[in-house]
């Protein structure tokens, strides 16, 4: 079973290089979480390698700016790679047969604040309407107008009639606000459109395995056994962790707190942990109550 432990601090020994997760374990999408800064420049000033990995739908110069925004300062961290970057990159090289099997226009699926992704791209064209459309850009719920799975469904239903494929550039089902609630992600929408519909999706960022390999690269390659992961989702962070071979750290007070029964800070009992890890299928090597030292 995972080693429960009060903070990061006995674990920073053991590794050289840590994958850090971004919404729910640094931030709440508006400030750090208490705790973060001080256990992030203590990383730092240890010598560390800390590269953040986040399932946000934006390009990684994007995700800078927007981290400076809200208080977490480019000192604190050694890179940063996002679900949006790869998303970005795979529609422009066209590396591998499912992405070239589709043309340039893509209809939009998502909020006006990430439209970059689709109005900046030197290689894409965007559809005014699924009728004229290639594929779907699947970058979250169209906010503020939707912001229930059930509004898309029509939508959804009108692409899969086509035959359309989706691009997921984020695979979070749902995200935890700063105010409390979860709002439902890009993640929620292309798994209804696979799952329930039969779509052709093909998902970008974590769990999946080429995120976590660009993350080690950019960390140098260091030794797996000794590179951590830490997240507060087992079903992207834990599971991509797991997947890669790295060690992982669960954070409690996330997205699974409710399901647990703690807030933020707290660690749950053991038995309704274990419960968790059995019924998603995915188990830490740690267990800490948030990122803090």
């Amino acid at each position: 079973m995972p080693e429960m432990l009060p903070g990061l601090a006995p674990l920073a020994d053991r590794f050289d290089a840590f994958i850090v997760d971004l919404w729910g374990t640094v931030h709440d999408g508006a400030a750090p979480l208490p705790g973060a800064v001080d256990c992030l420049e203590r990383l730092q000033a240890a010598g560390k390698a800390v590269a953040f990995l986040s399932n946000v739908p934006r390009r990684v110069e994007k995700a800078h700016a927007m981290l400076a925004q809200i208080g977490i300062r480019p000192d604190l961290y050694d890179h940063l790679y996002s679900s949006g970057q790869e998303t970005w990159d795979a529609l422009l090289h066209r590396a591998d047969e499912w992405h070239r099997s589709f043309g340039n226009r893509a209809f939009y699926l998502g909020p006006d604040r990430h439209t970059d992704m689709l109005d900046e791209h030197p290689a894409l064209d965007e559809a005014p309407d699924i009728d004229g459309a290639d594929f779907v850009l699947c970058v979250g719920p169209q906010e503020p107008e939707w912001t229930t799975l059930e509004q898309h469904v029509e939508l959804l239903e009108a692409a899969y009639a086509r035959g359309l494929k989706m691009i997921c550039a984020n695979p979070d089902v749902v995200v935890l606000r700063s105010d409390g609630m979860r709002a439902l992600c890009a993640g929620g929408l292309a798994q209804y459109y696979a799952e329930k519909l039969g779509g052709d999706v093909r998902w970008h960022g974590k769990p999946y395995p080429a995120v976590f390999e660009r993350c080690r690269a950019l960390l140098g390659d260091p030794d797996p056994a000794r590179t951590l992961v830490i997240g507060d989702s087992l079903t992207t962070d834990i599971a991509g962790a797991n997947a890669a071979g790295f060690a992982s750290a669960l954070l409690f007070g996330g997205i699974h707190a409710e399901h647990l029964g703690v807030t933020f800070g707290e660690v749950p009992d053991e038995s309704d942990a274990d419960a968790l890890y059995a019924d998603i299928g995915q188990t830490p090597t740690f267990g800490l109550p948030a990122l803090r030292w």
